[in-house]
């Protein structure tokens, strides 16, 4: 006798006893899980981030001290910022280093123009305006679009009960 697929519950010919519960699903992930130190994570990744951000507030002092207003000297920051990122991924370094700091190298602005340099990066050997044109804007677009969202809802906000 033939048994056929029933795609309710997922059995197959010859799979009648390969049902899985949550509790055996999560047995199995937790034995294919590699194992890790979730406190030496958190403690690098801060330690990242905070460089990061040192480096930032090192860069922002150095334009305040040659004479730049602070708001000129934050846009040069954020530059510098967004282009060294961008060229340390270009040359792989910083996915290198995203994979030991994990969230430490994602929060500062570096993290989102790692996003999209390597989205660009991906998509080169599609063409200029089919590849790296499209795919750029498929991390930065929900980015912008939920940014501007959020900040014209802050706004309106703030105008009505604040203002």
């Amino acid at each position: 006798m033939n048994k056929k697929t029933n795609p309710a519950d997922n059995t197959a010919e010859g799979a009648d006893n390969m049902k899985i519960t949550p509790d055996l699903y999560s047995d199995m992930t937790r034995q294919a899980s590699p194992k890790s130190n979730y406190k030496a994570n958190i403690a690098f990744a801060f330690l990242v981030g905070g460089a990061i951000c040192v480096l930032g507030e090192i860069l922002l002092s150095l334009f305040e001290a040659y004479g730049l207003e602070r708001t000129e000297a934050g846009t040069w920051t954020s530059i510098i910022l967004v282009g060294l990122s961008s060229l340390c991924t270009g040359f792989g370094w910083y996915q290198k280093l995203a994979k030991h700091a994990g969230a430490g190298t994602l929060v500062p602005i570096t993290g989102f123009s790692n996003a999209i340099s390597s989205s660009a990066i991906e998509a080169k050997s599609e063409g200029l305006i089919l590849g790296v044109g499209t795919k750029i804007f498929t991390i930065a677009g929900p980015v912008i679009l939920y940014g501007c969202t959020a900040a014209a809802a802050y706004g309106l906000i703030y105008y009505l009960f604040l203002s």
